[in-house]
């Protein structure tokens, strides 16, 4: 196990850290916001919970892609790229048909985690420059 961890690259490493973090931090405000309107129970715990552990585990897996796509020549990298994104963007569907579909998650809470990447990638610039 440790012999795989290591062979992780440190930008993968680092970014899906970061990823996950930011993604940690809104699922927080979400479950506050959820508290705060008055329509928390477990089911958006839950829904957020899967839907956040999803979205960082997709960007983990496509940094590992990454690293394993810039290994190869442009033909097969590109096709492992093509693949690695459809297989993914398809986890993504299942987990938002499950979070909708079982009465234990929330549709809405499962569903809004899968943004947060997105938000991290967006604010990253002001962490940075804010950090200079």
């Amino acid at each position: 196990m440790r012999d795989w961890f290591r062979k992780i690259d440190p930008t993968v490493k680092k970014e899906s850290l970061y990823i996950a973090t930011v993604t940690g931090i809104l699922s927080l405000l979400l479950q506050a916001g959820f508290l705060i309107a008055r329509h928390w129970d477990c089911t958006v715990l839950l829904g957020n919970l899967l839907g956040g552990i999803t979205a960082a585990g997709n960007f983990f897996l496509m940094g590992m892609t990454v690293q394993k796509a810039v290994q190869k020549e442009k033909k097969p990298a590109a096709d492992l790229m093509k693949f690695s994104q459809t297989v993914r963007l398809l986890l993504q569907l299942a987990v938002a048909v499950l979070g909708f579909a079982l009465p234990c998650f929330n549709g809405y809470a499962t569903i809004l985690p899968l943004f947060f990447p997105r938000i991290a990638i967006m604010i990253r610039p002001f962490l940075d420059k804010n950090k200079q």
